[in-house]
């Protein structure tokens, strides 16, 4: 029994001693071995980063997602406005012929409310308005400036106007 007492002590002693050896050269032990873990103080401070992070990613992507879907709104008013001013365009518009032919006019093209494409995974219809605008600007030379503005409204945002303009001579 003293034996076995003495070589418990100094087993004890010996731990002692290593604990203390491991304490100075900046490592933690517990128990038998050189086991570390983390803190809780760790846990919590990585698990707010973690936190940080994935809301910082998850905001980014929702900025993403609206970002890309007023850009297909934006396109379909632009393409709508496009197709304004190729009406314009197709318009007969030969003051020197026999007989003179003016159908390059604002009356000929009167506002228009259509239905934007914009591909919304929303499923809410938009409408764009075109609005044509036609500015004699010279006789001589006959020149004219066509401009289409296109107005639309994105939901929940406001609205917006894309315009397309172009300057048209006789004959073209």
């Amino acid at each position: 029994m003293s034996n076995r007492m003495t070589a418990t002590r100094w087993h004890i002693k010996r731990l002692n001693v290593r604990a203390k050896a491991a304490d100075r050269a900046g490592r933690h032990t517990v128990g038998l071995g050189a086991n570390s873990a983390f803190t809780l103080m760790e846990v919590v401070v990585s698990l707010v980063i973690l936190g940080i992070s994935l809301g910082g990613i998850l905001t980014l992507y929702l900025q993403l997602a609206w970002r890309a879907d007023w850009s297909s709104y934006s396109v379909s008013a632009e393409m709508m406005a496009l197709g304004g001013l190729e009406q314009c365009r197709a318009a007969k518009y030969d003051p020197h012929g026999s007989p003179p032919i003016d159908a390059l006019v604002s009356t000929n093209f009167p506002s228009r409310v259509d239905i934007l494409d914009p591909g919304s995974v929303n499923g809410v219809s938009a409408y764009g308005t075109n609005t044509t605008t036609i500015l004699t600007i010279s006789t001589n030379p006959p020149l004219k400036l066509v401009r289409v503005d296109c107005t639309w409204t994105y939901p929940g945002r406001g609205v917006y106007t894309n315009s397309v303009f172009t300057y048209r001579a006789a004959n073209q």
